[in-house]
């Protein structure tokens, strides 16, 4: 049993990481969808990005938003994203078979945003003797 008066320090640098919860740096590419397995891979990856997409339709029209959810099946046909378009407040449902291409338009909101980095600034504030530090919600106005 640890001592209460001993301090127990972290180091953020150390600290594991979990597989499969390292970002993408996707933002401003253009994947290419050369087969079924690259389209598939590439609405992953826009299902976990945090930031607007551009869905260019086979018929040529484009849609820009956010993907929120995505429904794989056996078939491009019956597999399904979910989308809510910039500025606006409806939801927009696109068939994987009815995508021609794919953009990462939009900032990612959560780039450079992680808990290891939020610990790391915490501590050095703390040693450079601040005080009231604490969450904070960085401001998503730029």
């Amino acid at each position: 049993m640890l001592d209460p008066k001993q301090r127990l320090t972290v180091d953020p640098n150390s600290l594991e990481v979990v597989k499969g919860f390292e970002r993408d740096h996707v933002e401003g590419s253009v994947p290419q969808l050369a087969s079924e397995e690259d389209l598939r891979n590439a609405l992953e990856s826009a299902f976990s990005y945090r930031g607007d997409v551009t869905i260019t339709r086979k018929d040529g029209s484009q849609l820009e938003g956010y993907i929120f959810d995505r429904r794989t099946a056996a078939t491009l046909d019956d597999s399904r994203v979910r989308i809510i378009p910039k500025n606006e407040r409806t939801k927009v449902e696109v068939a994987y078979s009815e995508i021609a291409a794919l953009a990462f338009t939009g900032r990612d909101m959560a780039a450079g945003k992680s808990w290891e980095t939020w610990v790391k600034n915490y501590w050095e504030k703390r040693a450079a003797g601040e005080k009231n530090i604490g969450l904070k919600p960085e401001s998503l106005e730029e």
